[in-house]
């Protein structure tokens, strides 16, 4: 038994997992417990150990057989979007949650997994190749499927993060540089139309540098992306300019909290404020003024992030930053050196998933990135994504413990 948890059980990540929930448990307490007595932080207590238990699952469950039904698996968690979209629930303008009784399930959550473990399964075939147009096609369509029945509802953030478990796939699976700019650069180009004329520029003057760096692929057809884009930025900003002001004034505040101080960008400064004031050691726990305050509305689930960073300072922050740094670490080393490509494939693909969710999250608790309401795993208050990011480090774990199996 000793030999066992010293060979194939993933002490690292399952220490990470533990702090970070911890750390979670701790803050949802201290946010929630004036105005719910606890109430919040029991659920979320009563969430982990179904997360535990859904955890230890995912590490002893055979990788081969996750491999073989992958795609059945998918498509059946397909049907849980489609009856979301029949009968769900709607909360905060998006139709994304079951209500079983008093609980409520939003499956988005989970087929996040079933996705990347199709994408993983597919790419991981003998019979098909990252560089093949027919191949990419067939596994854009695997994630498109789940991506479309999510803007449905609509919720942009999550869709958002399957696009982030996809693209690093593409890549560690061997798809070309070139295709993957051509993927990703349309984003970045309509975004940055929005922001303003510098840095629509300088984003066109990065896409033409990388293009003319990967110009042997096909420089014709270089040409014609790069062309593409210039069109793409001009197109969105004529749009942005037809739009009603009311929309504009929208999209301003998303990009520029300050645009609306006391509306849309409240949040997002109140959150600056409270990181702010908690200076080097922080107050306290449960001694942060912004948090036991309430001034910043559901601070448990998406500005999770204030309560250590007020509590417990600039000190507090770095070791929650310190331990998903250890953890993203893991995961790409662990995609490197697993023998098995669908379990490379897999450890890529949810380390991903990782680093979108906290670069995202405590990007918009600091107010370097727009509210697109992306928890932050292990910490944000939610019974979903608590279990479905748990289920994701169990399989991280068996992927760790198949490590050395072809």
């Amino acid at each position: 038994m000793n030999s066992f948890f010293k060979e194939y059980f993933d002490w690292t990540i399952f220490c990470c997992v533990l702090m970070l929930a911890a750390s979670g448990l701790l803050s949802i307490y201290s946010a929630t417990y004036d105005a719910y007595e606890g109430r919040d932080f029991f659920r979320q207590l009563l969430w982990f150990g179904v997360g535990f238990v859904s955890m230890i699952s995912m590490i002893v469950l055979p990788l081969r057989w996750l491999q073989r039904n992958a795609l059945r698996i998918f498509f059946a968690s397909l049907g849980l979007l489609v009856l979301v979209l029949l009968v769900g629930k709607r909360v905060y303008g998006s139709q994304s949650w079951l209500g079983f009784g008093g609980l409520g399930i939003q499956p988005s959550e989970f087929v996040k997994i079933t996705t990347m473990l199709a994408i993983a399964s597919y790419l991981s075939r003998s019979d098909v190749k990252a560089t093949d147009l027919k191949d990419l096609v067939k596994a854009s369509a695997i994630v498109m499927l789940p991506i479309g029945l999510i803007m449905l509802q609509p919720d942009f953030g999550t869709s958002l993060t399957f696009l982030a478990m996809f693209i690093p796939v593409l890549y560690w699976a061997g798809a070309s540089k070139f295709l993957i700019i051509i993927i990703i650069a349309p984003a970045f180009v309509a975004a940055a139309s929005i922001f303003g004329t510098t840095p629509f520029l300088i984003i066109l003057v990065l896409l033409g540098i990388g293009l003319y760096l990967l110009r042997e692929e096909n420089p014709f057809f270089a040409t014609l992306v790069f062309g593409v884009n210039v069109v793409i930025g001009f197109f969105v900003q004529i749009v942005y300019d037809k739009l009603p002001l009311y929309q504009q004034k929208r999209i301003a505040t998303f990009l520029d909290p300050n645009n609306d101080p006391l509306g849309a960008g409240y949040n997002v400064i109140q959150a600056k404020v409270a990181i702010g004031s908690g200076g080097l050691w922080g107050k306290g726990f449960m001694r942060g003024t912004q948090t036991q305050l309430s001034f910043i509305p559901k601070q448990w689930t998406d500005f999770i992030f204030c309560v250590p960073g007020e509590e417990f300072g600039f000190v507090g922050g770095v070791v929650v930053l310190g331990v998903f740094a250890v953890l993203l670490f893991h995961g790409v080393r662990l995609a490197s050196i697993a023998k098995n490509r669908f379990g490379s494939l897999l450890a890529i693909g949810f380390t991903s998933l990782f680093a979108f969710h906290v670069f995202v999250n405590i990007g918009m608790s600091v107010g370097l990135m727009p509210v697109i309401g992306i928890p932050l795993p292990f910490l944000s208050y939610g019974g979903s994504s608590l279990v479905s990011y748990m289920m994701v480090a169990g399989l991280l774990m068996n992927v760790y413990a198949n490590r050395k199996e072809y």
